[in-house]
């Protein structure tokens, strides 16, 4: 064997780069954490809570297609002012209710008339020999609803371990003047009504404050007020409901602007106005609705003075909300949706590399996994409670402001 390497030639030696998208292996995600169907376990978890699935006036007359947990419903207010929550396909032969006609007391199918009240129960079947004996004895699938804070609230899981629905202390305690006000655009959702995620992305979103300063306030441009753009000094608090997060920022006056929200248990939103347009207690809650494993929206109540309130809180990116960009604009200006979406429908968690940043993400996911663990072992989660005389939940959250010295 002959070498044809030239006299005095220069030999560059090859290396191997195994750092190519090549060799990456198989993306994997939480699915535990994230699918929420009939059966899983995040799905099981998520229905031992109150959910809110609509404003009070999307029970009407007219039934209403809904969509919860991965579940397909319809929703509906018969004339004597019952709101129901009926599985859609009529127990006779499957016509979905969504055809039905709503009546003084239930909803009739389009199909052969049968009529179902709230409860599910069978009142009339108009075809069969009467008196119809059998009528009592036939049962629609059916889920409990209740109404407060202009929503209306359903539970999805066992009947034995239902909870009362909770009450909170930031939307009982009123000041003068302060009404609430219900919204179901998804505000803080940073886009459209329904966002085309995994709820779980937007969850986490609540205990990572340093996304504001990036995302918020220099990449996109000042979207709050200058004090956000501030680099935070944050903890993270793990309560029993929620997972708290502190943070501190020093303002140019020498005083502290003390900012505290939480991620409460299930899916709660507790965030105070990042426009900070008042001090103290937190203005709203939102509630997180996982539609299937692969979208969400968000229901807010909050504390307001005027009428629309709630509406002025949505982002606005280069002087635009959302539907209003271009194609172009939401590449140059990117908010939350672009961030979140952009992970894909379910965030691979396999790739993911966390930080020091991130500890507030580690800690929500611990207490999700304690609760799931909890579920297993046929023991309650925490937030729920049984009693009917028990306490408006109590959360800490708001934006203070405070001497340096007294800030901690």
């Amino acid at each position: 064997m002959t070498d044809n390497t030239p006299p005095n030639a220069r030999v560059i030696p090859i290396t191997l780069d195994t750092g190519t998208a090549y060799n990456k292996r198989k993306p994997e995600s939480n699915l535990t954490m994230t699918q929420v169907g009939p059966g899983t376990p995040m799905g099981e978890l998520l229905r031992r809570y109150w959910h809110p699935i609509g404003l009070c006036a999307d029970a009407n007359t007219t039934p209403r297609k809904v969509r919860v947990l991965g579940e397909d419903l319809i929703l509906f207010r018969d004339k004597s002012g019952q709101a129901g929550l009926l599985y859609p396909h009529c127990a006779h032969r499957g016509t979905s209710l969504f055809y039905g006609k709503v009546e003084e007391h239930g909803i009739r199918c389009c199909y052969h008339g049968w009529v179902f009240d709230a409860q599910g129960h069978c009142t009339e079947r108009p075809c069969e020999p009467q008196p119809d004996p059998q009528c009592s004895k036939v049962r629609q699938p059916w889920y409990p609803v209740q109404e407060l804070y202009g929503l209306i609230w359903a539970y999805m899981g066992p009947p034995e371990k239902k909870p009362v629905l909770p009450r909170y202390e930031c939307l009982e305690v009123l000041e003068d003047g302060e009404f609430l006000e219900a919204n179901d655009n998804s505000i803080g959702g940073g886009g459209p009504q329904i966002i085309p995620c995994n709820w779980l992305q937007h969850y986490e979103n609540l205990v990572d404050p340093f996304h504001v300063v990036i995302l918020h306030s220099s990449f996109s441009g000042t979207q709050f007020v200058e004090q956000m753009a501030l680099m935070p000094k944050v903890t993270w608090e793990t309560q029993a409901h929620s997972v708290r997060t502190i943070s501190l920022r020093n303002l140019p006056d020498g005083q502290t602007l003390r900012r505290i929200s939480e991620a409460g248990l299930p899916t709660l939103r507790v965030i105070p106005s990042p426009r900070i347009g008042r001090y103290g207690m937190v203005e709203s809650l939102g509630w997180v609705l996982p539609i299937d494993d692969h979208s969400f929206r968000i229901y807010v109540v909050g504390r307001v003075k005027e009428q629309g309130e709630l509406v002025k809180m949505r982002s606005r990116l280069n002087g635009k909300l959302w539907e209003e960009l271009t194609e172009e604009e939401h590449q140059q200006f990117p908010g939350d949706y672009e961030a979140m979406v952009s992970q894909g429908a379910i965030t691979y968690h396999g790739d993911e590399h966390l930080a020091q940043s991130d500890i507030g993400i580690v800690k929500l996911r611990r207490l999700l996994q304690e609760q799931l663990q909890k579920i297993k072992e046929g023991l309650d989660p925490a937030g729920v409670s049984f009693d009917v005389n028990s306490e408006p939940v109590k959360f800490t959250a708001g934006n203070f402001l405070v001497p340096s010295e007294k800030a901690s």
